[in-house]
């Protein structure tokens, strides 16, 4: 994976990579979980935290991030993993096929960006350490089969993700004010207002072909697993339709 953006907050994202790698080393499933979920939690937190909130947006505070997810029969399901992760932290992507492998863009504040490349490495492992056990009668029937159980893992991920957020905002939020709410959702917007002017006209990118569902309810239930407790770019073309 290759990227462009300097840690801005390197505190935090060591904080979460160690949780992360606490969480996929143990064999505990409970500690797994716990683990997982302090590093959800951590993140959610840090996002709402009042100080933040009460802080005036720096300049350079909004940033792009180019992350490769490479190419072959699953890299759809590398970009829905990835796409996934970046709605949860209000980090918006498009994606370009090229001729070295597709590439995401994504847009958003800078310590955002971050935890979501940290955090879509670790499960990026992950779910690859767990489909390269999968095997079917044939190359066909196994490439299948892990290309279904990734898009099952991501979706899963991605409810998990929102699960944990919509939690911890929940709890943040004081009775009978809409303070935070209305500073998260200025933050959304600034977002997308940046992300159309440094993408300019975008285009959808075609539907992925079907999946297994057997394979892709097995890759549900490995993310039961994971640890996530619960200006125009120069020369930049309209988003492209990725490969299978």
């Amino acid at each position: 994976m290759t990227s462009e953006l300097s840690e801005p907050d390197p505190v935090l994202v060591e904080r979460v990579r160690k949780l992360l790698d606490k969480s996929a080393r143990t064999d505990n499933q409970h500690e797994s979980e716990t683990f997982a979920r302090k590093a959800a939690e951590l993140v959610a937190r840090h996002r709402i935290d009042p100080e933040r909130l009460a802080a005036r947006p720096l300049p350079d505070d909004l940033a792009l991030l180019r992350i490769a997810v490479g190419r072959g029969a699953y890299v759809r399901g590398r970009i829905s993993l990835l796409n996934h992760i970046a709605d949860s932290h209000d980090v918006r992507m498009v994606f370009q096929a090229t001729t070295t492998g597709t590439v995401a863009t994504l847009a958003g504040r800078r310590d955002d960006l971050s935890i979501v490349e940290v955090m879509y490495a670790s499960l990026h492992q992950q779910v690859a350490a767990q489909m390269a056990e999968i095997r079917s009668t044939t190359g066909a029937a196994t490439q299948r089969q892990r290309r279904a159980f990734l898009f099952g893992f991501a979706d899963r991920i991605g409810e998990l993700l929102a699960e944990t957020r919509a939690t911890v905002e929940a709890a943040a939020a004081a009775p009978g004010s809409n303070t935070t709410e209305l500073v998260l959702r200025e933050r959304r917007e600034r977002v997308d207002d940046f992300a159309k002017e440094s993408w300019g006209r975008v285009r959808s990118a075609s539907r992925p072909s079907a999946v297994a569902p057997d394979g892709f309810a097995r890759g549900v239930a490995a993310a039961e697993r994971a640890d996530v407790g619960r200006t125009r770019l120069a020369g930049f073309k309209p988003l492209g339709r990725g490969r299978q």
